[in-house]
């Protein structure tokens, strides 16, 4: 009996939500922001992604991330990321996505717990903030004990296909209590090694980008070339069909 792996795209906007439902994936990580490792949405995203995805689309997951840079947050911050997720929530979404870490760099579990309970027994993934915790395998232990349903994690590495041990690791660990979902840097190479790691779900962005020249910089980190990051419906279905082979 084939093994079935939900797929879950990273989106930005409702063009890319139509993708996934195109190519069959289950979710849909909404984000704005994916240059940056991904930021929270807009409201107006958020509701026209719902819309997009319909009663027979994917689930539209939210990411609640206040900001760019690590995941240790101030209580202004946290209040932030605590009243997206109630608003995510109301607005329709099926979960959320958070990570919050404290000063040792270990999860916070009190701030997981405070925006654990902020979505109110909707789905909640903690995201890839498992990744810069000193040990994997010891995290996903603090997650299932909280209650979450699923794990976003690259096994540790900058990319998942350098982390199939820990990953491997985070699978057996697992036991089937909490999904395990392998992500960053998927490719259509990548796939199917990483779904041979016995993981529950893989996690993709599938995108390119489209630049345009300029001469006035945008903001500190801009080079004067500006550019946007698309869904690239022929990236995902190559991942899909790789992932199905």
């Amino acid at each position: 009996m084939t093994r079935s792996i939900a797929l879950e795209i990273a989106v930005q906007d409702p063009a890319g939500v139509r993708i996934a439902a195109e190519v069959g994936a289950a979710r849909v990580e909404l984000a704005s922001a994916l240059a940056l490792g991904g930021l929270t949405p807009s409201p107006a995203t958020l509701e026209l992604a719902i819309e997009a995805a319909g009663a027979q689309g994917p689930e539209v997951h939210v990411l609640i991330r206040p900001r760019a840079g690590g995941f240790h947050y101030s209580d202004d911050e946290l209040l932030v990321a605590e009243r997206d997720v109630r608003h995510a929530v109301a607005a329709g979404a099926s979960g959320v996505v958070i990570g919050a870490l404290d000063a040792r760099g270990h999860l916070d579990l009190f701030a997981m717990a405070r925006l654990r309970d902020a979505a109110s027994g909707a789905c909640v993934t903690l995201h890839r903030a498992i990744d810069v915790t000193e040990d994997p395998v010891a995290t996903l232990r603090s997650a299932r004990e909280l209650g979450l349903r699923r794990i976003l994690t690259s096994g540790g590495a900058s990319t998942a296909i350098d982390g199939v041990d820990t990953l491997r690791a985070l699978v057996a660990e697992a036991q089937g209590e909490i999904e395990i979902m392998a992500g960053s840097g998927v490719d259509a190479a990548s796939a199917p090694v990483l779904a041979e790691t016995g993981v529950d779900a893989i996690h993709f962005s599938a995108k390119r980008t489209l630049t345009d020249s300029g001469s006035v910089r945008m903001g500190s980190a801009s080079d004067g070339v500006g550019g946007y990051e698309v869904t690239d419906r022929e990236i995902a279905v190559a991942i899909r069909d790789a992932v199905a082979r």
